[in-house]
């Protein structure tokens, strides 16, 4: 033991990562219906490591939560800004309905059984499964102007909270979202998930991942010139009643020819024809039989994202910006989808254009290019994070969570974790109406969320391990027994007002806000896996995203108010 204790003291970020690694471990295991993940696993571990005895510093544990609360910031932001409209007026409310109800209920059982600020505060993040608001609350405990023993006292206290009331954190919500909701509403998440995709895809369908179309909309097709003899390129373009279609290559003599409109077809030809399905299909009649391949007919085609930004096409209707665009410009370039912060729009002629708006474009390099430079800018993959952009939201964040309102003797404040919140909020709004700056890959964000979020808890775990101990021996049950009740209580007050007052009547629409308005993971996965498809993401997602702003702020409140 004393071996062991050595090799922490010269090197804690040992016992750090040990604790990454058997959490994780840990959380793959699955019992039942319930699985106890990642981060609670690293808390668990963290604690069982501390008593041999770890000092590990403050200031790792503060870079780790800034990471993570940017980072989950940044993800929600322009869902956050987007959902912020009168059409989402539903799940706004009940975002904030079962934010101020789990805080009222937090508050009345801290008074009611005498819980101080830490212990207040850890019951809130375990019982809402918000980890977030360990941290928010624990700089919000540290700016109190209290001794250093009693602030650590405090601060270990809320990891002492969240540890005992965690695991029914996460189990009751499935309970409530999974099982309390569907007998409340008496009917089936399956059933009215099924009912909610055929009136929202209207015969269309929607791709998840690994899906694709065995009839794609944008084909290539080669033919050999028969009836088309005599026809100039031009000519053969118009043939399709229903759609443009473009010649990218033509063949005369096994030699390739220049693609010019007024090039004359000959017998025997052959020709590349790309364009809409329905296009291609409309043309082949009328140009001959159709090949198999032939060598060097085939050309590459790419698919571009281009952030709109040409003030002559925004806030024109699509109508309006192909009447003022000529045929040379958009030949061989097809449109594929427009999105708005993320979200893909409905394409008709109606449909006004906005400046940030992204439109995805197939065709040759060479088309694209051509056309991106009417348009904006090309969006270029890469797997590079911008430092510049994000160091500087986190230091604008970091700088937001210094300042402290006071109300009378209560301080209220951000603190670091959600001044960090709030920027990675605003510069993820930002991105999504700028997408040539503030670059981060979906993997480098979701490594900061995580790593940031379990290697914190983990510092919290490893810091507080042996306390924690001993207070779950001496008073872990009541602990317990009040997390229940800040679980369960706000859940089944926002499953009424969902009903009775926001008149959701839909159980997979509704069962998707619930779980997102608690940000309650566990609980989603198990209502998409009911629902069996993705019509429960919407609503979660505008109320995950409003919850991960609302509950996160708890943490202060609390602070503040017990």
């Amino acid at each position: 033991m004393n071996y062991l204790q050595s090799i922490l003291h010269q090197s804690p970020e040992i016992a750090l990562f040990l604790s990454l690694a058997g959490g994780y471990w840990i959380g793959k295991f699955q019992f039942g219906k319930f699985q106890l993940g990642g981060v609670a696993g690293s808390l668990l571990v963290a604690v069982i490591i501390s008593q041999v005895g770890v000092t590990i510093d403050n200031g790792i544990k503060a870079v780790l939560f800034a990471l993570f609360i940017y980072a989950v910031g940044f993800e929600s932001g322009p869902q956050f800004f987007r959902s912020l409209g009168r059409q989402s007026l539903r799940e706004i409310v009940m975002a904030a309905v079962l934010a101020i109800s789990g805080l009222i209920t937090v508050i009345v059982l801290a008074r009611m059984f005498g819980l101080d600020k830490g212990l207040a505060a850890g019951i809130a993040a375990g019982g809402l499964t918000q980890s977030a608001i360990i941290g928010t609350a624990s700089s919000a405990i540290g700016k109190l102007g209290l001794a250093a023993d009693e602030v650590q006292r405090l601060q270990a206290n809320v990891a002492i909270g969240y540890a005992v009331t965690y695991i029914f954190g996460s189990f009751g919500a499935i309970i409530v979202c999974v099982n309390i909701l569907p007998w409340f509403m008496k009917r089936g998440i399956r059933d009215d998930a099924i009912k909610a995709e055929a009136e929202m895809l209207a015969g269309g369908h929607s791709y998840g991942p690994g899906e694709t179309a065995a009839l794609p909309e944008l084909v290539g097709r080669l033919f050999r010139v028969q009836q088309a003899a005599g026809r100039t390129l031009s000519e053969v373009e118009g043939f399709s009643k229903s759609t443009a279609i473009s010649v990218e290559r033509v063949k005369r003599d096994n030699a390739l020819l220049g693609v010019e409109p007024d090039l004359t077809l000959e017998a025997g030809d052959i020709v590349l024809v790309v364009g809409r399905r329905a296009g291609v299909v409309d043309a082949s009649t009328q140009i001959g039989p159709e090949l198999q391949s032939s060598e060097g007919m085939d050309v590459i085609i790419v698919t571009r994202d281009v952030a709109i930004s040409n003030p002559g096409i925004a806030g024109h209707t699509v109508a309006e910006i192909r009447a003022a665009t000529n045929d040379g410009v958009r030949h061989g370039v097809y449109v594929i989808e427009v999105k708005r912060g993320g979200q893909k729009l409905a394409l008709n002629d109606q449909m006004h254009i906005a400046a940030g708006d992204v439109v995805s474009l197939y065709g040759t390099s060479e088309d694209v290019q051509r056309v991106a430079r009417k348009v904006g800018s090309v969006i270029v993959p890469s797997d590079k994070t911008d430092f510049v952009f994000h160091g500087l939201g986190i230091v604008l964040g970091l700088l937001v969570g210094l300042l402290v309102l006071r109300i009378d003797s209560i301080p209220l404040t951000l603190g670091s974790g959600g001044g960090a919140l709030l920027a990675g909020l605003a510069f993820g709004w930002y991105r999504s109406r700028n997408m040539t700056v503030g670059n981060m890959p979906t993997a480098a964000s979701t490594l900061l969320r995580d790593l940031g979020l379990a290697g914190f808890v983990a510092v919290v775990g490893l810091q507080s391990g042996l306390q924690a101990v001993s207070t779950i021996v001496s008073s872990g049950l009541s602990i317990f027994l009040i997390g229940v009740a800040v679980t369960i209580i706000p859940l089944l007050i926002t499953m009424v007002v969902g009903r009775y007052i926001l008149k959701y009547d839909n159980v997979a629409v509704f069962a998707g806000a619930l779980s997102g308005s608690r940000s309650a993971n566990p609980a989603f996965g198990e209502i998409l896996d009911k629902a069996g498809n993705s019509v429960p993401t919407v609503p979660f997602a505008i109320t995950y995203a409003l919850a991960n702003v609302f509950l996160t702020l708890l943490g202060p409140l609390v602070v503040a108010f017990v």
